[in-house]
């Protein structure tokens, strides 16, 4: 190819990348990556490179684009970048004059997929209209919803790993003298009242339509009853405060629903607030109250919330104030993972998982330690939108965006999983020169040396790979050499010869490889049909070179990334294919 053609297509290929226009140095590194031996000729190359990256910057897209095509240039990457789904518009966006969204996730747990998807959105939707993001911790029952102390930071720690920055933080559970507040209004103006009957009554008249007698009780007596349970003159169950709502509503939990309860915090300590309170709001009290004063304008949520939206709505009515607009979106379910909260604590209850970052969870610490990428998740979220349906994605779905981003940035490395020994005869010293990525030649390269001994080599193959072998077969290994083989028992080849264009044109089976003595040994985490399995083999030498958290290609076996390092052994974990 003629060094002209060489600096048009990566200034092509650069221009495409960034938005038309193509800039000198990174053209200068891949030019010199694909031709090194013009190092020593840079300046007499360089204005030719200038003139090129300015005709090609020149040019409108399409007329780069048709002239890429011409040169058998791959656009597929860029084109697909361009497709990015773009939200819809936020329905009611022009009755407000700032808009405000808020995250309230209860730190009982980590999130996981599905809660990323309204966090992902309100963050989304505020940054869209130059608005407010408000994350909010919803931690207001330390019995049947208990926080965990440590849960709030990890969940700040996935919002920020996932891009999302808050404007400003509140913690319900350090609210509770406001909401007492509200209470005692809402008592004076007869919405609400003290009930002290039993649970199983009430029950009973709710389904029929029926009021229970304590709502009847005069005003006076339901502030009487509301100071005795804030000084703790009922016991847990004795005691709730109810707001009056239609009795005869369709749906009997609407019908007069609590607004407080009583919990022994004795018994059920809150993480932060200790057994300082024993009155405690429940999720529709203390959400319309904020969302109220927070100004909040959009809440994005879940399907299963609408009973609770008509349910706030009475707050709202009852203090005459405009209640937000609620957007309520299906369920998002992830074939092939585990989202479900309670189904992940009974499994790590009973041993079936090890830990919220157990790779076979849809946790969003299981998905960040299994290399997938925060972009690929905003892209999925994105995808799917705020339909009302259910959306049901296969892990296969998330993995093939996050391989489109994993493509660009791993490097890759040979792998041989359960190696077995394979002696070459050869004449010649044997050294391959493997890019560390096909794509990006200004990487670089490393070679590998192949040691031999009285016209004998030897390398490591995998033993699928042996398996697959046949008598006479001629096989390329990568990067170094085309070889025939010449028996099974043991593994045994002869060399042919040494050009990558004799296996092209022989369409040879190209085989990975790793040297018999410079290597490593490397074990990978793979989870697979619900399972954990460790694969085991040996990978070249470069790969002690990575530093913890690298993301990487293994040849033919897929995309990793470095958990662990000890003097003898490097830890991966899998990532997909």
């Amino acid at each position: 190819m003629e060094l002209k053609e060489i600096i048009i297509r990566h200034a092509l290929e650069n221009a495409l990348r960034h938005e038309g226009k193509a800039k000198i140095q990174p053209v200068i590194n891949r030019v010199l990556g694909e031709k090194p031996e013009y190092k020593n000729r840079i300046r007499e190359i360089i204005d030719i490179i200038k003139e090129t990256i300015d005709y090609v910057n020149n040019l409108s897209r399409d007329e780069q684009i048709k002239l890429a095509s011409k040169l058998g240039i791959e656009l597929e990457k860029e084109e697909k970048r361009e497709e990015k789904k773009q939200l819809p518009p936020l329905p009611y966006a022009n009755k407000f004059t700032k808009i405000v969204t808020r995250f309230a996730p209860n730190p009982d747990f980590v999130l996981h997929l599905g809660s990323a998807r309204p966090a992902i959105l309100s963050y989304a939707y505020a940054k869209k209209y130059k608005g407010i993001f408000i994350l909010r911790f919803e931690d207001t029952d330390p019995k049947t919803k208990t926080p965990i102390p440590e849960a709030y930071d990890l969940i700040r720690k996935d919002l920020e790993w996932l891009g999302i920055k808050w404007d400003e933080e509140y913690i319900q559970s350090q609210r509770l003298e406001i909401y007492y507040q509200y209470a005692r209004q809402l008592i004076e103006r007869n919405h609400a009242y003290v009930c002290t009957c039993p649970s199983e009554r009430i029950r009973e008249l709710r389904a029929k339509g029926i009021r229970d007698s304590c709502a009847s009780l005069p005003i006076e007596t339901h502030i009487e009853r509301w100071e005795k349970m804030l000084n703790g003159e009922y016991n847990e169950g004795e005691a709730v405060l109810r707001i009056k709502t239609d009795i005869n509503y369709p749906d009997p939990s609407v019908r007069d629903w609590i607004a407080f309860r009583i919990i022994n915090t004795e018994k059920y300590p809150h993480p932060l607030t200790g057994s300082k309170y024993t009155v405690w709001p429940t999720y529709n009290f203390a959400c319309s109250i904020d969302d109220h004063l927070l100004g909040i304008t959009h809440i994005l949520r879940a399907k299963e919330h609408q009973t609770n939206t008509v349910k706030q709505g009475y707050i709202y009515k009852y203090f005459g104030w405009e209640q937000p607009i609620a957007i309520h979106f299906g369920r998002l379910n992830l074939e092939g993972t585990v989202l479900s909260k309670s189904k992940i604590r009974e499994g790590i209850k009973k041993g079936l998982y090890y830990g919220w970052d157990d790779p076979r969870l849809g946790t969003l610490i299981a998905l960040r330690r299994r290399g997938i990428l925060p972009e690929a998740i905003w892209d999925l979220i994105t995808d799917v939108g705020i339909k009302p349906s259910s959306a049901r994605i296969s892990l296969d779905n998330l993995h093939a965006m996050n391989r489109k981003y994993l493509e660009e940035i791993a490097n890759r490395y040979m792998f041989v999983e359960d190696p077995q020994t394979l002696i070459i005869e050869t004449n010649k010293d044997l050294t391959a020169k493997v890019p560390y990525h096909p794509s990006f030649p200004e990487r670089g390269y490393r070679k590998i040396r192949v040691n031999s001994n009285q016209n004998i080599a030897t390398v490591l193959i995998s033993s699928s790979d042996i398996d697959n072998f046949k008598e006479g077969q001629e096989i390329r290994l990568l990067g170094l050499a085309n070889i025939r083989i010449i028996s099974l028992n043991p593994p045994r080849a002869i060399l042919i010869n040494l050009r990558s264009s004799y296996a092209k044109e022989k369409k040879l089976p190209i085989i990975q490889w790793v040297p018999s003595t410079e290597n490593i040994e490397v074990k990978v985490l793979k989870a697979e049909k619900n399972m954990l399995i460790t694969v085991k083999g040996r990978a070249e030498k470069e790969v002690v070179l990575l530093q913890i958290g690298s993301q990487i290609q293994f040849f033919r076996f897929g995309f990793v990334k470095l958990e662990k390092k000890d003097p003898k052994t490097l830890s991966f974990i899998y990532t997909h294919n």
